[in-house]
């Protein structure tokens, strides 16, 4: 939440081209700060801990009594169990259907344009939804719109982000005060695990200020005492990093995903809800696969109720794949891979998502504000945190991209959205990870 509600940007009604190609060479000639340098690329010690890290997380998910994975090849997804979500039109004929089929269904809850079916029973969600989704089944009319309840993910190759754990890192350097009027005036919506109760005390020249600290907002971090879930503290480096992209920015942190990493469409819609009108820039460092790769119905409809100028800006996920990363591949949604330093220029992370479906790539190594604690991993020593670290993901990326975008509204005088077009209009760095945004 927000320390105070500043006036919104004001809008572009009309974009001349020259204004295009003057936003689009701020947003390649901009030099971003807190990039981790070449040379703290993965040595076998770090891949090792990635290994570790990945393990540690599939054993949480494998504990977590609401994920359910469907792991056929090319369609895997994760999913909560007894759910699944039918578009209020279809809920009828779709109740009807299951009950007839000898399913025991009830109507939980409603939310995005869909209702939430509850099976009394354990029951193969993917399967049902196959033959809802089979026009055989509807002679004379259309296939209802009906999904899984997907989980998506703040973590891991698995399908989310980001690639590995975090290593403890030196404190950021103080704000440039020359870049203090970056994205003055902006406000950047962090959909994610919130924010640590204690990072504006922490992090006073980053974070301090940056926005107004609500209970309903923080980060639970800890698994216990000081010890660090696979994610806690996620949303405090998303935060750190789109401050350091514009330095002026506000946040607006807000809880969708739990420290552990795992969320879902419901969580994030209503995380999307709980931002403040003044929002202009909407910042999803989260995703995940969807059953034969379709659009989420939820989140299609709540990103559609966004305002027509504010821009979205998801993760293309950390799985590798150019399989689509919802709702980053979302036609509304700017998707963002993440690249890294090479020794002959700028290369594709090899973590990273990409595909046509992608538009815009930013370095995904970064160093960043983040939490106090303790981060074990199977077999490997334990990491130490003291409010700094370096991680690496398409999350950070993302989070980079945001910042800019409010930088160069500021700059500009443009809506996000237009900024995004912008964005949009300059040639690809490569088809499949977008325009390179420095």
């Amino acid at each position: 939440m927000l320390p105070d509600h500043p006036a919104a940007p004001r809008r572009a009604s009309l974009l001349s081209r020259r204004r295009l190609l003057a936003t689009a060479a701020l947003a390649t000639a901009a030099v971003p700060l807190g990039v981790a340098p070449a040379s703290a690329a993965a040595s076998g010690a770090d891949d090792a801990d990635d290994k570790a890290y990945q393990l540690a997380f599939a054993e949480a998910l494998a504990a977590d009594r609401d994920v359910r994975r469907h792991s056929t090849p090319g369609r895997e997804i994760l999913y909560r169990p007894r759910q699944l979500l039918a578009a209020d039109a279809d809920v009828r004929r779709v109740t009807a259907w299951l009950k007839d089929s000898g399913h025991q269904v009830t109507v939980a809850d409603r939310f995005a344009g869909v209702s939430r079916l509850l099976f009394a029973t354990e029951t193969d969600i993917p399967a049902v939804v196959a033959k809802l989704r089979d026009p055989r089944q509807w002679q004379g009319q259309p296939a209802p719109k009906v999904q899984p309840h997907h989980v998506l993910l703040g973590l891991g190759n698995i399908m989310g982000n980001p690639s590995g754990p975090p290593r403890a890192a030196a404190a950021l350097p103080p704000p440039d005060p020359a870049r203090l009027g970056e994205g003055a005036q902006v406000t950047v919506g962090i959909c994610d695990t919130g924010i640590w109760g204690q990072a504006g005390s922490w992090h006073p020249q980053w974070l301090g200020g940056a926005y107004l600290p609500e209970v309903d907002d923080e980060d639970p971090l800890y698994v216990h005492t000081d010890v660090l879930a696979p994610q806690g503290g996620h949303g405090t480096f998303v935060a750190g990093v789109v401050r350091q992209a514009a330095p002026g920015v506000r946040v607006d942190p807000e809880a969708a995903l739990g420290p552990t990493g795992v969320g879902d469409e419901a969580m994030l819609v209503a995380a999307l809800s709980r931002l403040v009108p003044e929002v202009s820039v909407v910042n999803l460092s989260l995703g995940g696969f969807t059953l034969d790769d379709q659009p989420s119905l939820p989140l299609a409809t709540a990103l559609a109720g966004l305002p027509s100028t504010t821009a979205v800006v998801a993760a293309a996920g950390n799985a590798g794949s150019s399989r689509p990363v919802w709702p980053a591949a979302l036609d509304r949604v700017l998707a963002v891979a993440a690249v890294e330093a090479g020794p002959t220029g700028v290369l594709p992370a090899p973590y990273s998502g990409f595909g046509p479906w992608v538009d815009a790539c930013a370095f995904g190594r970064r160093d960043s504000t983040y939490v106090t604690g303790r981060l074990p991993l199977p077999g490997r020593p334990t990491r130490l945190f003291h409010g700094y670290a370096t991680w690496a993901g398409s999350s950070f990326a993302t989070a980079h991209v945001s910042g800019r975008i409010a930088a160069l509204m500021t700059a500009g005088g443009l809506s996000a959205d237009a900024v995004r077009l912008a964005l949009l209009a300059t040639p690809r760095w490569h088809p499949d990870y977008g325009v390179f945004v420095g």
